[in-house]
């Protein structure tokens, strides 16, 4: 009998540690975890593509080109803002400064609403010096020249495009009512600032 008893609490406890043993716990995790796994991961966004400001420009005194991203978003480049700096310098005494880069925002906006893109400005004047911009004044009776020029303080150039009549140019400049803008029929060129909106001819 007591055999029996014995052989009987052996097949119970047999039994119960089957029943609880470690593989068949983490058999049942296992089992969650591949579960878990299986399911797609959410798909990432794509990260957004920012645009790009790009100016092709060509300087009729220096004969230099610059083709070149100068700001991307909301963000201008520093290194691109002194190469355009650079290029935009007083031909006369080589004097370079600091342009407000809003006046490159105005030039890519402007051949933007020309639909000319990718088209080249052709620069007849960027920066001046104060003495530059004497000796230009001091050439004749009536020269169109400033005496308290926008172009001394980094905020104005003059500019052609070629393929663009220059009253379609003015026209396309004004429209922008981003600063000042002059024109000079006889010369051929267009001025362009950013300093207080207005505008004038000369001759």
């Amino acid at each position: 009998m007591q055999m029996k008893t014995k052989v009987a609490a052996l097949a119970t406890i047999t039994a119960v540690s089957i029943a609880l043993s470690p593989t068949s716990v983490a058999s049942g995790l296992h089992s969650t975890s591949s579960s878990a796994l299986r399911t797609p991961p959410k798909a990432a966004e794509p990260p957004a593509v920012e645009p790009q400001y790009r100016l092709h420009l060509h300087h009729l005194h220096t004969g230099e080109d610059l083709d070149i991203v100068y700001r991307v978003g909301n963000t201008y480049l520093p290194g691109a803002l002194e190469e355009l700096n650079h290029f935009l310098r007083d031909h006369r005494t080589q004097d370079v400064r600091d342009y407000d880069p809003r006046e490159f925002d105005v030039l890519h906006e402007l051949m933007t609403s020309l639909h000319r893109p990718n088209g080249v400005i052709d620069i007849v004047c960027g920066y001046r010096t104060p003495w530059s911009n004497n000796f230009l004044r001091t050439r004749g009776p009536s020269t169109g020249v400033a005496e308290h020029s926008q172009h001394m303080l980094a905020k104005a150039i003059d500019i052609r495009v070629p393929g663009v009549s220059t009253i379609k140019l003015r026209n396309a400049a004004l429209a922008l009512h981003a600063g000042g803008v002059g024109f000079y029929p006889v010369s051929q060129f267009v001025h362009v600032d950013v300093g207080p909106v207005r505008q004038w001819q000369y001759r």
